[in-house]
């Protein structure tokens, strides 16, 4: 564990099981981790699946968290939501329930098996840049610049942001109010 909390970025997607839901669920699911906090996550996005098409569109955003967790014992974490969120993994790109992704982890730059920082391709991905952009503007991805430059780049890839869905305690709360 670091002895001061460290910055980091988590992609996360969904195309089964009321992926919208999922993927508010698993927002608060980051926020429980232990030594961790959740800062900030973007707008939810839909976008088409990505090399294996067959599938229903994906519902992503990003989250800006900050932790002391190591960034492998933060990956384990990671999958461990998704192991308990239901997801198997039966082939490379298949649907997922859940799918979570250590994008970035405080401007480390590592590779080791199962653990690439920066995520490889995160700089190719409309789906992953939009969402990263809205809650971090001038993020900087190690290796290849500032996140919104690659924006250009990623024009072809559609993306629909999802009106803002209000929670049950705020209705109720205005509801009252």
């Amino acid at each position: 564990m670091t002895t001061r909390p460290v910055r980091a970025f988590v992609a996360l997607g969904s195309n089964l099981s009321d992926p919208e839901a999922q993927v508010s669920l698993a927002f608060g699911e980051l926020d429980t981790l232990p030594s961790t906090r959740l800062i900030a996550h973007s707008s939810l996005y839909r976008s088409a699946p990505w090399g294996y098409s067959d599938q229903p569109d994906f519902i992503n955003a990003v989250a800006e968290i900050e932790t002391r967790l190591e960034p492998g014992r933060l990956l384990e974490m990671l999958l461990d939501i998704e192991h308990r969120f239901g997801r198997v993994r039966e082939f490379l790109n298949a649907p997922r329930v859940l799918d979570l992704d250590l994008l970035l982890y405080n401007g480390l730059i590592h590779h080791e098996h199962g653990l690439t920082l920066p995520h490889p391709r995160m700089h190719e991905r409309a789906f992953v840049l939009l969402p990263l952009t809205e809650i971090a503007p001038e993020c900087v991805i190690p290796g290849h610049g500032r996140a919104a430059s690659h924006l250009a780049a990623c024009a072809g890839q559609e993306l629909q942001r999802l009106p803002q869905i209000r929670s049950t305690t705020e209705t109720l709360l205005q509801a009252v109010g």
